[in-house]
């Protein structure tokens, strides 16, 4: 195909890519005997998906979220404290058009992230702005930004997305400047744009982990004032994998030797 007469107009019309399927295209139009707009369309549909998957692999990269933790791969049989049809609709994006927020809270390894980080993969698929990072790092590099002089980009990478993930809420201490960042963004974003926040903390605690009550009041105030609040309970699903293959280990005995029968 890299010597197909056709490559060089294609190429000046940036549209390359389509030689991928040109020759496949092209007999399917013959068998079916497609008019020439027919097989023009397909050779545009061809190109849209393909384009549509790259900028969908470019955005992945940039919003840190990981590809193989999407709502296809997660297992809700093994979460039955998980509302289904809840997750079902909130896939729909349509929560970050009217600028609400989603809170997964619950005990560690209960689904929390793999949720976030699904829905998220979501609103890329749908061409919305997403940052997805976990809180206690993503503070750290506000916090440790004001040194360089770069807090503003950052902070401006926390206001820009559509939605803004933060994972692991209340897992690490947060210390009195990123308290105040983690204030000052759930402010800025507040009826302006979406967050997802999970965490193994319960409401009542924010305040041990804010280290301040009123500032933990204020933020959560703001957090639930447009939002989804899932509680999930149960058993961490990574012990219960590892309990499964211990269960499923038969000790191998050593062979017989038969010179040693009786």
């Amino acid at each position: 195909m890299m010597t197909h007469p056709l490559l060089p107009k294609l190429r000046e019309l940036s549209l390359s890519g389509m030689l991928l399927t040109l020759e496949a295209r092209a007999i399917q139009a013959s068998e079916r005997a497609l008019t020439p707009t027919e097989f023009l369309a397909l050779l545009l549909d061809d190109e849209i998906e393909r384009r549509r998957q790259h900028r969908l692999a470019l955005h992945m990269q940039q919003s840190g979220c990981d590809g193989q933790k999407t709502l296809a791969h997660f297992d809700f049989g093994a979460a039955p404290g998980v509302n289904r049809t809840l997750i079902q609709e909130l896939a729909t994006c349509t929560f970050i058009g009217r600028h609400e927020n989603i809170l997964f809270c619950g005990p560690t390894g209960v689904g929390k992230s793999h949720l976030a980080n699904g829905l998220a993969y979501e609103a890329l698929k749908r061409n919305y702005r997403v940052l997805c990072r976990p809180i206690h790092r993503f503070l750290a590099d506000v916090h440790a930004s004001q040194a360089t002089g770069t807090q503003g980009r950052w902070l401006s990478k926390a206001l820009t997305p559509d939605l803004l993930v933060l994972d692991d809420f209340g897992l690490q201490p947060l210390f009195a400047p990123m308290v105040q960042n983690l204030y000052d963004i759930i402010c800025e974003r507040y009826e302006r744009g979406s967050i997802i926040i999970t965490s193994n903390r319960a409401f009542e605690e924010w305040g041990d982990v804010f280290g301040d009550e009123l500032l933990a009041s204020a933020a959560l105030d703001r957090l639930t004032h447009h939002a989804y609040t899932v509680i999930i309970r149960g058993e961490s699903y990574r012990q219960r994998s590892r309990r499964k293959e211990v269960a499923g280990v038969t000790p191998t005995l050593p062979a017989e030797d038969p010179s040693k029968s009786s």
